[in-house]
């Protein structure tokens, strides 16, 4: 047998795609347990002051849009939804650095940012998952993403004044977001074994 045959339980695919595909349940779970971590700490200290829930989130918004941008260059994600991939990553991005700029930005654009950025995420991971029919653990892609669209459009539509409000429901939505991402992980880990 040749040593460049390939086993029947090796993937064909070699090289960069094959590390991002077997490396793509550690990076969901990885940002699902960053969430729920930043969740617990928004929770635990609901008088922290704009500074700290500012840099909280943006370092929150920085890491996830890296990951978006990452996902984007998946093997699961078609073509043609790559640019909104990369769309969502950077503005996440975006929105993380807009959160450094300091005490003096309004609370009410830090909330329509976040919608707006809750929003296109949304939209970004329904439009994968409705697209795709291989893509493992599709039904919770789909919750995930309908989920990110509700509360983007509540806060966009509703923006919220206090940061008290905001930093309790925010901690409540990242802890529920990394749960979600975190049971994905291991759902997206065990079917890429199989």
């Amino acid at each position: 047998m040749s040593s460049h045959s390939t086993s029947a339980g090796e993937s064909p695919v070699s090289g960069i795609p094959a590390m991002l595909a077997n490396s793509a349940w550690q990076i969901v779970a990885t940002a699902g347990v960053a969430a729920v971590v930043l969740g617990v700490l928004v929770l635990v200290w609901p008088g922290a002051t704009l500074v700290l829930v500012g840099t909280l989130f943006g370092i929150y918004l920085l890491i996830s849009g890296a990951f978006q941008i990452a996902g984007a260059f998946g093997n699961h994600v078609p073509g043609h939804l790559r640019a909104l991939g990369l769309l969502s990553g950077a503005l996440s991005v975006l929105l993380g650095l807009i959160c450094f700029r300091g005490p003096m930005e309004s609370i009410l654009l830090l909330a329509i940012w976040i919608g707006f950025g809750w929003l296109l995420r949304g939209i970004m991971q329904v439009s994968v998952a409705m697209s795709s029919d291989v893509l493992p653990a599709r039904g919770w892609q789909i919750t995930f993403g309908v989920i990110g669209v509700i509360a983007g459009i509540v806060l966009i539509t509703s923006p919220i004044t206090s940061i008290a409000t905001l930093t309790l429901l925010a901690g409540i939505w990242l802890v529920v977001l990394g749960l979600f991402e975190v049971v994905h992980a291991v759902q997206l880990r065990s079917r890429l074994r199989s």
